[in-house]
Protein backbone atom coordinates (compact mmCIF):
# COMPACT_ATOMS: atom_id res chain seq x y z
CA UNK A 1 0.00 0.00 0.00
CA UNK A 2 2.63 2.20 0.85
CA UNK A 3 4.31 1.77 -2.52
CA UNK A 4 1.26 2.11 -4.08
CA UNK A 5 0.25 5.99 -2.25
CA UNK A 6 4.35 6.84 -3.45
CA UNK A 7 3.69 5.31 -7.08
CA UNK A 8 0.80 7.70 -7.02
CA UNK A 9 2.41 10.47 -5.89
CA UNK A 10 5.15 10.49 -8.47
CA UNK A 11 2.72 9.99 -11.27
CA UNK A 12 0.84 13.26 -10.41
CA UNK A 13 4.31 15.27 -9.84
CA UNK A 14 4.93 14.43 -13.57
CA UNK A 15 1.46 15.32 -14.42
CA UNK A 16 1.34 18.50 -13.14
CA UNK A 17 5.09 19.25 -14.10
CA UNK A 18 3.90 18.18 -17.94
CA UNK A 19 0.56 20.28 -18.06
CA UNK A 20 2.69 23.74 -16.46
CA UNK A 21 4.65 23.53 -19.71
CA UNK A 22 1.29 23.49 -21.78
CA UNK A 23 -0.81 26.57 -22.65
CA UNK A 24 -3.72 27.05 -21.94
CA UNK A 25 -6.39 25.99 -24.96
CA UNK A 26 -9.70 26.35 -22.58
CA UNK A 27 -12.07 27.76 -24.91
CA UNK A 28 -13.35 30.18 -22.41
CA UNK A 29 -9.66 31.94 -22.18
CA UNK A 30 -8.56 32.51 -25.57
CA UNK A 31 -5.80 34.89 -26.46
CA UNK A 32 -7.48 38.15 -27.78
CA UNK A 33 -5.59 40.42 -30.11
CA UNK A 34 -7.50 43.72 -30.55
CA UNK A 35 -6.60 45.18 -34.03
CA UNK A 36 -7.11 48.68 -34.29
CA UNK A 37 -6.46 50.75 -37.69
CA UNK A 38 -5.50 54.49 -37.60
CA UNK A 39 -7.05 56.96 -39.75
CA UNK A 40 -8.05 54.10 -41.82
CA UNK A 41 -11.47 54.79 -43.57
CA UNK A 42 -13.83 51.82 -44.41
CA UNK A 43 -14.30 52.71 -47.96
CA UNK A 44 -10.63 51.47 -48.46
CA UNK A 45 -10.35 47.48 -47.81
CA UNK A 46 -10.73 44.74 -50.64
CA UNK A 47 -13.57 43.00 -48.13
CA UNK A 48 -15.43 46.32 -48.39
CA UNK A 49 -15.36 46.62 -51.68
CA UNK A 50 -12.46 48.37 -52.50
CA UNK A 51 -11.36 48.17 -55.93
CA UNK A 52 -8.20 50.65 -55.26
CA UNK A 53 -6.74 49.64 -52.11
CA UNK A 54 -4.73 46.18 -51.79
CA UNK A 55 -5.68 44.53 -48.24
CA UNK A 56 -5.22 40.37 -48.66
CA UNK A 57 -4.26 39.95 -45.41
CA UNK A 58 -6.96 42.05 -44.25
CA UNK A 59 -9.38 40.41 -46.55
CA UNK A 60 -8.54 37.19 -45.20
CA UNK A 61 -8.84 37.66 -41.68
CA UNK A 62 -12.39 39.66 -42.24
CA UNK A 63 -13.75 36.25 -44.40
CA UNK A 64 -12.38 34.40 -41.67
CA UNK A 65 -15.34 34.90 -39.41
CA UNK A 66 -17.60 37.72 -38.68
CA UNK A 67 -17.61 40.96 -40.19
CA UNK A 68 -20.46 43.96 -39.48
CA UNK A 69 -20.72 46.53 -42.04
CA UNK A 70 -22.33 48.95 -40.12
CA UNK A 71 -20.03 49.41 -37.09
CA UNK A 72 -19.39 52.87 -36.03
CA UNK A 73 -16.99 54.85 -32.91
CA UNK A 74 -18.17 57.35 -31.35
CA UNK A 75 -16.14 60.04 -32.12
CA UNK A 76 -14.16 61.46 -35.07
CA UNK A 77 -10.89 61.26 -33.82
CA UNK A 78 -8.49 59.08 -32.10
CA UNK A 79 -7.86 59.64 -28.21
CA UNK A 80 -12.20 59.22 -27.27
CA UNK A 81 -12.24 56.51 -29.24
CA UNK A 82 -9.69 54.96 -28.00
CA UNK A 83 -11.20 55.88 -24.46
CA UNK A 84 -14.36 54.01 -25.06
CA UNK A 85 -12.56 50.78 -26.38
CA UNK A 86 -10.37 50.47 -23.22
CA UNK A 87 -13.61 51.30 -20.62
CA UNK A 88 -16.59 50.63 -22.67
CA UNK A 89 -17.77 54.18 -22.09
CA UNK A 90 -19.30 56.88 -24.52
CA UNK A 91 -16.49 59.78 -24.57
CA UNK A 92 -19.34 61.76 -23.23
CA UNK A 93 -20.04 59.42 -20.02
CA UNK A 94 -15.77 59.20 -19.52
CA UNK A 95 -16.02 63.11 -19.21
CA UNK A 96 -18.56 63.31 -16.80
CA UNK A 97 -17.72 60.66 -14.67
CA UNK A 98 -14.16 62.16 -15.18
CA UNK A 99 -15.15 65.44 -14.32
CA UNK A 100 -16.82 63.45 -11.20
CA UNK A 101 -13.31 62.03 -9.67
CA UNK A 102 -11.37 66.05 -10.33
CA UNK A 103 -13.78 67.00 -8.26
CA UNK A 104 -13.53 64.87 -5.34
CA UNK A 105 -9.72 64.53 -5.80
CA UNK A 106 -9.96 68.37 -4.90
CA UNK A 107 -11.14 67.67 -1.45
CA UNK A 108 -8.15 65.53 -0.70
CA UNK A 109 -5.49 66.21 2.07
CA UNK A 110 -3.35 65.75 -0.89
CA UNK A 111 -4.76 68.23 -3.22
CA UNK A 112 -5.61 71.17 -0.70
CA UNK A 113 -1.72 70.68 0.70
CA UNK A 114 -0.24 71.85 -2.81
CA UNK A 115 1.10 75.21 -3.65
CA UNK A 116 -0.71 77.63 -5.75
CA UNK A 117 1.88 76.46 -8.49
CA UNK A 118 1.07 73.22 -8.03
CA UNK A 119 -2.29 72.93 -8.21
CA UNK A 120 -2.91 75.07 -11.51
CA UNK A 121 -0.15 72.00 -12.79
CA UNK A 122 -1.98 69.37 -11.30
CA UNK A 123 -4.78 71.11 -13.13
CA UNK A 124 -4.08 71.06 -16.45
CA UNK A 125 -2.61 68.09 -16.27
CA UNK A 126 -5.55 66.12 -14.24
CA UNK A 127 -7.00 64.85 -18.37
CA UNK A 128 -3.45 62.81 -18.76
CA UNK A 129 -3.95 60.80 -15.65
CA UNK A 130 -7.38 60.67 -15.46
CA UNK A 131 -7.92 57.02 -16.64
CA UNK A 132 -5.97 55.68 -13.73
CA UNK A 133 -9.00 55.79 -11.76
CA UNK A 134 -11.40 54.11 -13.86
CA UNK A 135 -11.65 50.28 -14.40
CA UNK A 136 -10.65 48.84 -17.77
CA UNK A 137 -11.04 46.26 -19.91
CA UNK A 138 -7.31 44.93 -19.90
CA UNK A 139 -7.98 45.47 -16.09
CA UNK A 140 -10.71 42.92 -15.65
CA UNK A 141 -9.29 40.64 -17.61
CA UNK A 142 -6.45 39.75 -15.14
CA UNK A 143 -9.29 37.92 -12.91
CA UNK A 144 -9.26 35.92 -15.56
CA UNK A 145 -5.84 35.57 -15.39
CA UNK A 146 -4.47 37.10 -18.22
CA UNK A 147 -1.36 39.12 -19.39
CA UNK A 148 -1.98 42.07 -21.38
CA UNK A 149 0.23 44.20 -23.37
CA UNK A 150 0.00 47.61 -24.40
CA UNK A 151 1.41 48.87 -28.28
CA UNK A 152 1.04 51.43 -30.71
CA UNK A 153 -1.52 54.31 -30.13
CA UNK A 154 -1.93 55.15 -26.68
CA UNK A 155 -2.53 58.67 -25.31
CA UNK A 156 -2.91 58.03 -21.81
CA UNK A 157 0.96 58.74 -20.27
CA UNK A 158 1.63 55.26 -19.21
CA UNK A 159 0.40 51.52 -20.25
CA UNK A 160 -0.45 50.81 -16.55
CA UNK A 161 -3.30 53.56 -16.58
CA UNK A 162 -5.21 51.27 -18.80
CA UNK A 163 -4.84 47.86 -16.69
CA UNK A 164 -2.47 46.33 -18.79
CA UNK A 165 0.48 44.46 -16.80
CA UNK A 166 2.84 45.35 -19.82
CA UNK A 167 3.20 47.91 -22.17
CA UNK A 168 5.66 50.31 -24.69
CA UNK A 169 4.24 53.76 -23.57
CA UNK A 170 5.63 55.01 -20.30
CA UNK A 171 5.16 58.63 -19.94
CA UNK A 172 6.20 61.61 -21.53
CA UNK A 173 8.58 64.77 -21.32
CA UNK A 174 8.04 67.72 -22.70
CA UNK A 175 11.34 68.18 -24.07
CA UNK A 176 12.85 65.80 -26.77
CA UNK A 177 13.52 62.68 -25.47
CA UNK A 178 15.10 59.84 -27.76
CA UNK A 179 14.30 62.01 -30.76
CA UNK A 180 10.75 62.35 -30.33
CA UNK A 181 9.23 65.52 -30.12
CA UNK A 182 6.20 66.22 -27.28
CA UNK A 183 3.33 65.34 -29.64
CA UNK A 184 5.02 61.84 -30.99
CA UNK A 185 5.56 60.96 -27.06
CA UNK A 186 2.08 62.50 -25.98
CA UNK A 187 0.43 59.98 -28.76
CA UNK A 188 2.26 56.85 -27.34
CA UNK A 189 6.09 57.17 -27.26
CA UNK A 190 8.05 54.27 -28.22
CA UNK A 191 4.25 52.26 -28.66
CA UNK A 192 3.77 54.37 -31.83
CA UNK A 193 7.10 52.56 -33.71
CA UNK A 194 5.19 49.10 -33.37
CA UNK A 195 4.21 47.88 -37.25
CA UNK A 196 6.38 51.20 -38.54
CA UNK A 197 9.73 49.83 -37.24
CA UNK A 198 9.39 46.19 -36.16
CA UNK A 199 6.30 43.51 -34.21
CA UNK A 200 9.30 42.27 -31.93
CA UNK A 201 8.33 44.02 -28.75
CA UNK A 202 4.85 42.27 -28.79
CA UNK A 203 6.87 39.24 -30.09
CA UNK A 204 8.83 39.03 -27.38
CA UNK A 205 6.02 39.64 -24.80
CA UNK A 206 4.17 36.65 -26.36
CA UNK A 207 7.20 34.39 -25.90
CA UNK A 208 7.51 35.20 -21.98
CA UNK A 209 3.84 34.56 -21.76
CA UNK A 210 2.89 31.96 -23.79
CA UNK A 211 1.84 30.01 -20.84
CA UNK A 212 -0.78 32.07 -20.03
CA UNK A 213 -3.85 33.50 -21.93
CA UNK A 214 -2.99 37.55 -23.29
CA UNK A 215 -4.13 40.28 -24.32
CA UNK A 216 -2.68 42.39 -26.75
CA UNK A 217 -3.86 46.39 -27.76
CA UNK A 218 -2.33 46.12 -31.32
CA UNK A 219 -3.08 49.85 -32.49
CA UNK A 220 -0.12 50.31 -35.09
CA UNK A 221 0.25 54.08 -36.14
CA UNK A 222 -0.90 53.35 -40.10
CA UNK A 223 -1.95 54.34 -42.36
CA UNK A 224 -1.70 57.75 -39.91
CA UNK A 225 0.21 60.04 -41.35
CA UNK A 226 3.52 60.33 -41.99
CA UNK A 227 2.87 58.92 -45.08
CA UNK A 228 6.71 57.25 -45.29
CA UNK A 229 5.64 53.96 -46.68
CA UNK A 230 8.57 51.80 -48.14
CA UNK A 231 8.56 51.85 -51.57
CA UNK A 232 7.75 48.33 -52.40
CA UNK A 233 4.01 49.36 -51.19
CA UNK A 234 4.39 52.55 -52.92
CA UNK A 235 5.18 50.43 -56.20
CA UNK A 236 1.52 48.93 -55.85
CA UNK A 237 -0.14 51.96 -57.14
CA UNK A 238 2.02 53.63 -59.51
CA UNK A 239 0.97 54.33 -62.69
CA UNK A 240 -2.60 54.04 -62.52
CA UNK A 241 -3.72 57.66 -62.39
CA UNK A 242 -4.35 57.82 -58.61
CA UNK A 243 -3.71 61.16 -57.26
CA UNK A 244 -0.29 61.52 -55.39
CA UNK A 245 -1.91 61.60 -51.53
CA UNK A 246 -3.79 58.58 -53.03
CA UNK A 247 -0.96 56.73 -53.43
CA UNK A 248 0.50 58.11 -50.16
CA UNK A 249 -2.46 56.85 -48.42
CA UNK A 250 -3.15 53.50 -50.52
CA UNK A 251 0.95 52.59 -49.71
CA UNK A 252 0.41 53.18 -45.86
CA UNK A 253 -2.86 50.90 -46.49
CA UNK A 254 -1.06 48.21 -47.48
CA UNK A 255 1.73 48.27 -45.34
CA UNK A 256 -0.51 48.26 -42.06
CA UNK A 257 -1.88 45.23 -43.89
CA UNK A 258 1.48 43.97 -44.32
CA UNK A 259 2.93 44.32 -40.71
CA UNK A 260 -0.66 42.43 -39.48
CA UNK A 261 -0.04 39.60 -41.92
CA UNK A 262 3.29 38.94 -40.46
CA UNK A 263 1.65 38.96 -37.13
CA UNK A 264 -0.59 36.52 -37.71
CA UNK A 265 1.79 34.13 -39.29
CA UNK A 266 4.00 34.55 -36.02
CA UNK A 267 1.16 33.41 -33.86
CA UNK A 268 0.98 30.48 -36.55
CA UNK A 269 4.12 29.21 -36.51
CA UNK A 270 4.29 29.14 -32.92
CA UNK A 271 0.83 27.30 -33.03
CA UNK A 272 -1.11 29.91 -30.71
CA UNK A 273 -2.99 30.85 -33.98
CA UNK A 274 -6.46 28.29 -33.58
CA UNK A 275 -7.00 29.84 -30.11
CA UNK A 276 -6.83 32.90 -30.82
CA UNK A 277 -9.65 35.81 -30.74
CA UNK A 278 -8.76 38.40 -33.26
CA UNK A 279 -11.22 41.87 -33.56
CA UNK A 280 -10.98 44.58 -35.88
CA UNK A 281 -12.02 48.14 -35.35
CA UNK A 282 -11.11 51.59 -36.75
CA UNK A 283 -10.47 54.11 -34.51
CA UNK A 284 -11.91 57.22 -36.96
CA UNK A 285 -12.78 57.46 -40.51
CA UNK A 286 -11.09 59.11 -43.21
CA UNK A 287 -11.71 59.95 -46.68
CA UNK A 288 -9.06 59.52 -49.63
CA UNK A 289 -10.59 58.79 -53.17
CA UNK A 290 -8.30 58.07 -55.96
CA UNK A 291 -8.66 61.24 -58.02
CA UNK A 292 -8.44 64.03 -54.73
CA UNK A 293 -5.23 65.69 -54.31
CA UNK A 294 -4.50 66.98 -50.70
CA UNK A 295 -0.37 66.59 -50.96
CA UNK A 296 0.35 70.07 -51.05
CA UNK A 297 -3.13 70.95 -48.41
CA UNK A 298 -1.19 70.93 -45.28
CA UNK A 299 -4.69 70.51 -43.33
CA UNK A 300 -6.33 67.61 -45.54
CA UNK A 301 -2.75 65.57 -45.99
CA UNK A 302 -3.40 64.89 -42.23
CA UNK A 303 -6.91 64.63 -42.15
CA UNK A 304 -8.13 63.39 -45.52
CA UNK A 305 -10.82 64.73 -47.46
CA UNK A 306 -13.67 66.89 -45.65
CA UNK A 307 -16.10 64.21 -45.37
CA UNK A 308 -13.46 62.20 -43.33
CA UNK A 309 -11.45 62.64 -40.20
CA UNK A 310 -12.73 65.54 -38.09
CA UNK A 311 -15.82 65.83 -39.82
CA UNK A 312 -19.31 65.00 -38.57
CA UNK A 313 -20.58 63.14 -41.84
CA UNK A 314 -21.28 59.10 -42.00
CA UNK A 315 -17.34 58.15 -43.06
CA UNK A 316 -15.97 60.00 -39.97
CA UNK A 317 -17.60 57.67 -37.46
CA UNK A 318 -18.26 54.20 -39.65
CA UNK A 319 -15.97 51.18 -39.28
CA UNK A 320 -15.72 47.37 -39.81
CA UNK A 321 -15.56 45.48 -37.18
CA UNK A 322 -14.28 42.25 -37.23
CA UNK A 323 -14.37 38.86 -35.47
CA UNK A 324 -12.35 35.68 -36.34
CA UNK A 325 -11.77 32.54 -33.76
CA UNK A 326 -10.79 29.75 -35.57
CA UNK A 327 -12.99 26.90 -34.83
CA UNK A 328 -15.41 29.04 -32.82
CA UNK A 329 -17.09 31.81 -35.04
CA UNK A 330 -18.10 30.72 -38.32
CA UNK A 331 -16.44 32.13 -41.44
CA UNK A 332 -17.20 33.92 -44.19
CA UNK A 333 -20.17 36.01 -42.43
CA UNK A 334 -21.14 39.41 -43.23
CA UNK A 335 -24.13 41.54 -40.91
CA UNK A 336 -25.67 44.78 -41.26
CA UNK A 337 -26.85 44.96 -37.99
CA UNK A 338 -25.89 48.09 -36.28
CA UNK A 339 -22.98 47.74 -33.83
CA UNK A 340 -20.90 50.18 -31.71
CA UNK A 341 -17.12 50.11 -30.66
CA UNK A 342 -18.30 50.03 -27.26
CA UNK A 343 -20.07 46.18 -28.03
CA UNK A 344 -15.79 45.14 -28.10
CA UNK A 345 -14.95 45.36 -24.44
CA UNK A 346 -18.61 44.11 -23.10
CA UNK A 347 -18.12 41.19 -25.81
CA UNK A 348 -14.67 40.47 -25.09
CA UNK A 349 -15.69 40.18 -21.28
CA UNK A 350 -18.87 37.93 -22.07
CA UNK A 351 -16.76 35.69 -23.95
CA UNK A 352 -14.36 35.03 -20.58
CA UNK A 353 -17.18 34.29 -18.09
CA UNK A 354 -17.08 38.28 -17.18
CA UNK A 355 -19.12 40.68 -16.36
CA UNK A 356 -18.76 43.99 -17.55
CA UNK A 357 -19.22 47.85 -15.54
CA UNK A 358 -22.55 49.36 -14.70
CA UNK A 359 -21.24 52.11 -16.64
CA UNK A 360 -20.55 50.67 -19.81
CA UNK A 361 -22.68 52.05 -22.61
CA UNK A 362 -21.76 48.86 -25.10
CA UNK A 363 -23.16 45.35 -25.09
CA UNK A 364 -21.58 41.78 -25.72
CA UNK A 365 -22.40 40.81 -29.14
CA UNK A 366 -21.38 37.47 -28.44
CA UNK A 367 -24.71 36.23 -29.68
CA UNK A 368 -24.70 38.07 -32.80
CA UNK A 369 -21.04 36.41 -33.55
CA UNK A 370 -22.56 32.69 -33.12
CA UNK A 371 -25.52 33.26 -34.86
CA UNK A 372 -27.81 32.85 -32.25
CA UNK A 373 -29.74 35.82 -32.65
CA UNK A 374 -30.06 39.54 -34.67
CA UNK A 375 -29.08 42.72 -33.21
CA UNK A 376 -31.87 44.67 -31.51
CA UNK A 377 -30.05 48.62 -31.87
CA UNK A 378 -32.30 50.49 -33.57
CA UNK A 379 -30.15 53.74 -33.85
CA UNK A 380 -26.83 55.27 -33.14
CA UNK A 381 -26.22 58.64 -31.76
CA UNK A 382 -23.03 60.59 -30.74
CA UNK A 383 -21.40 63.65 -30.07
CA UNK A 384 -18.03 65.42 -31.30
CA UNK A 385 -16.54 68.39 -29.82
CA UNK A 386 -14.24 68.66 -32.64
CA UNK A 387 -14.44 69.83 -36.44
CA UNK A 388 -12.45 70.49 -39.31
CA UNK A 389 -11.04 74.10 -39.48
CA UNK A 390 -8.57 75.38 -42.36
CA UNK A 391 -6.51 77.11 -39.74
CA UNK A 392 -6.00 74.33 -37.41
CA UNK A 393 -4.68 70.93 -38.61
CA UNK A 394 -6.36 69.65 -35.14
CA UNK A 395 -9.93 71.27 -35.64
CA UNK A 396 -11.92 73.89 -33.72
CA UNK A 397 -13.53 73.41 -30.38
CA UNK A 398 -17.58 72.61 -31.45
CA UNK A 399 -20.84 71.02 -29.85
CA UNK A 400 -22.14 68.93 -32.42
CA UNK A 401 -24.12 65.81 -32.53
CA UNK A 402 -24.73 62.79 -35.23
CA UNK A 403 -27.23 59.78 -35.38
CA UNK A 404 -27.48 57.15 -37.96
CA UNK A 405 -30.91 55.53 -38.48
CA UNK A 406 -31.37 52.33 -41.06
CA UNK A 407 -30.42 54.35 -44.16
CA UNK A 408 -30.61 57.67 -42.55
CA UNK A 409 -27.48 59.62 -41.43
CA UNK A 410 -28.40 63.18 -39.74
CA UNK A 411 -25.93 65.54 -38.06
CA UNK A 412 -26.48 69.06 -36.00
CA UNK A 413 -23.55 71.28 -35.62
CA UNK A 414 -25.27 73.21 -32.84
CA UNK A 415 -22.12 75.69 -32.40
CA UNK A 416 -22.61 77.39 -36.46
CA UNK A 417 -26.32 76.55 -36.34
CA UNK A 418 -26.58 74.00 -39.15
CA UNK A 419 -27.85 70.35 -39.65
CA UNK A 420 -27.82 67.65 -42.89
CA UNK A 421 -29.47 64.52 -44.00
CA UNK A 422 -28.08 62.07 -45.85
CA UNK A 423 -29.70 58.42 -47.25
CA UNK A 424 -26.12 56.93 -46.90
CA UNK A 425 -27.56 53.96 -48.68
CA UNK A 426 -27.37 56.15 -51.71
CA UNK A 427 -24.68 58.26 -51.16
CA UNK A 428 -22.13 56.82 -48.81
CA UNK A 429 -20.16 59.78 -48.91
CA UNK A 430 -23.05 62.40 -48.17
CA UNK A 431 -23.22 64.13 -50.89
CA UNK A 432 -26.61 65.64 -51.49
CA UNK A 433 -28.75 66.55 -48.53
CA UNK A 434 -31.77 65.44 -48.43
CA UNK A 435 -33.35 67.89 -45.02
CA UNK A 436 -35.28 69.42 -47.58
CA UNK A 437 -36.96 66.50 -49.22
CA UNK A 438 -37.76 65.02 -45.77
CA UNK A 439 -38.29 67.79 -42.56
CA UNK A 440 -40.04 65.19 -40.75
CA UNK A 441 -37.44 62.67 -40.61
CA UNK A 442 -34.79 65.55 -39.76
CA UNK A 443 -37.30 66.84 -36.99
CA UNK A 444 -37.57 63.00 -35.69
CA UNK A 445 -33.79 62.33 -35.73
CA UNK A 446 -33.46 66.17 -34.41
CA UNK A 447 -35.74 65.30 -31.07
CA UNK A 448 -34.06 61.72 -30.27
CA UNK A 449 -30.30 64.10 -30.23
CA UNK A 450 -32.13 66.12 -28.30
CA UNK A 451 -33.73 63.84 -25.44
CA UNK A 452 -30.62 62.11 -25.56
CA UNK A 453 -28.24 65.36 -25.45
CA UNK A 454 -30.69 66.17 -22.05
CA UNK A 455 -29.80 63.00 -20.64
CA UNK A 456 -25.92 63.21 -21.18
CA UNK A 457 -24.64 66.36 -20.84
CA UNK A 458 -23.86 67.80 -17.46
CA UNK A 459 -24.21 71.37 -15.91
Amino acid sequence: MKYSNALIIILLSVIVCCNSGKKNTDQHTPNIILIIGDDHGYPYFGFMGSKHVHTPNMDTLANSGVLFTNGYVPDNHCRPTLQSLVTGMLPIDYKNKLNSIRAEKRNTLEYLSLDTESKTNWEKEFDYHGLRYFETMPGQLQKKGYKSFQTGKWWEYHYKYGGFTDGMTQGWVREKRNGMNWFQQFMGGEGTQIGRISNQPVYDFIIKNKQDPFFIWYAPQLPHYPFDSPQKYRDIYKDKGYSRSAVEYYANCSWFDNVLGEFIQFLKVRDLFDNTLFIYVNDNGWEQEPDQEFINDPMRSHNGGDKGKLSIYDVSFRTPIIFSWKDHIKSGIRRTDLVHSTDIPATILDIVGLDKEIDHFGNSIKDMILGKGNGNRTRIIGNSNKIRDDKDPMGRDVEAYWIREQNWFFNWNITDNKQSLYDIENDPYCNNDEIINNPEIALRLKDAITKWRKEKIRS
